[in-house]
Order: structure tokens, then sequence, then C-alpha cells
């Protein structure tokens, strides 16, 4: 027997107390810490101690919800995601992902948003998945095209970050677009 949450490399599941390690180390690489748009300043042992044990206990609400991913060659989490700006009525919600620099282009990240979306269109039935990515982060552009999404927006010079002013692009996928794709199978 196979879980919903699991694939041929990753498996997705709830943040435990002793995740907290690993998340400091992600961010030790600038370019694996930014959130939104800004950097943040540095956080204790204790304070990320602190942040993995309440994420560990967080129920969902309204349709947010963060997951580890972890490698299943060996067990090691390689990084996080999680559903956001959920909308219920109109059947939409953002999520974001973010994988550690030493776990890039494994093939991690593509087969964690698989999951994570077939869970939300054929278990939720959510409509419509939308993701913010910064321009200047090509490689995650180039990721969301290959899984289908498309680009339905620019918002030209939004985000203030390393210096200069960052263009973000919106992509969207429709929850038939993605059955079309990778299906819903034996849920």
């Amino acid at each position: 027997m196979t879980s919903f949450w699991t694939g041929r490399r990753v498996r997705l599941r709830a943040v435990e107390p002793d995740d907290w390690a690993a998340f400091m180390r992600f961010d030790e690489h600038s370019g694996d810490q930014r959130s939104g748009e800004a950097l943040h300043p540095p956080r204790s042992a204790e304070g990320y101690r602190a942040w993995a044990k309440e994420q560990s206990v967080a129920e969902p609400r309204d349709g947010c919800f963060r997951v580890v991913v972890e490698a299943l060659d060996g067990g090691a989490v390689v990084g996080t995601m999680n559903s956001h700006d959920v909308d219920t009525v109109a059947g939409r919600f953002r999520y974001g992902i973010g994988i550690g620099s030493e776990h890039q282009r494994r093939g991690y990240a593509a087969e964690a948003v698989v999951l994570f979306l077939r869970f939300m269109f054929a278990e939720r039935r959510f409509h419509k998945c939308e993701v913010e990515v910064y321009a200047y982060n090509e490689a995650s552009v180039a990721l969301h095209r290959r899984l289908g999404f498309v680009e339905e927006g620019r918002l030209r010079d939004h985000a203030f970050l390393a210096g200069r002013h960052r263009d973000l692009v919106i992509m969207g996928l429709l929850a038939d677009e993605f059955e079309e794709r990778y299906g819903f199978g034996d849920l």
C-alpha cells in the first residue's frame, strides 16, 4: 500500500519539532531565507526550535497549512511548502515552496508540487492555484511552466530585493488542466 503523500523521490509530512535544525541550515543560505519581500535578521537556534514546535502542533486553518518535503533516499528534510491566500468562495489558493540550496535540481520540488496540488484539487475541490515567482528566479519560472502553469501577469518593479526593484510573475493552473496532465488516480 502506498501513501497519498509519497511519490518516487519525496514524501510530504507534518513538521516535527526536531526539524528545526534543517530549517536553520537552510537559512544559512540567503537565497533560501528570502520569504515574501524581505531578508530576515538572524534567528537563534532557540527561535528555530520554538517555530518548529509551534508548526508541529498547528492545525490547518481555512485551508492554510505547511508540510515538510522529505527525501525518500535517506529521509533528509529537503524543504517545505505551504498553502496561503486561500479563497474558498472563488475556489483558489496560492502556495509557496522552498527547497534548500544543497537539494535543488534533483526533482524534489516538481514532485512535491504535484503531490500537493493533487491533494488541493482532488480532495479539497479547489478550482485554481496561483503562484508568485520573482522574475529573476528563472529556475522557478521554468519549473512552473514545465508543471503546466501559465503566466497570467507580471507586476513590474513590485519588490525591492538585494538592492533593486524586481518583477513578480503571477502564474496559474486550473484543476482540469492539472487533471489532464497528471490525473487524480485512485485516491
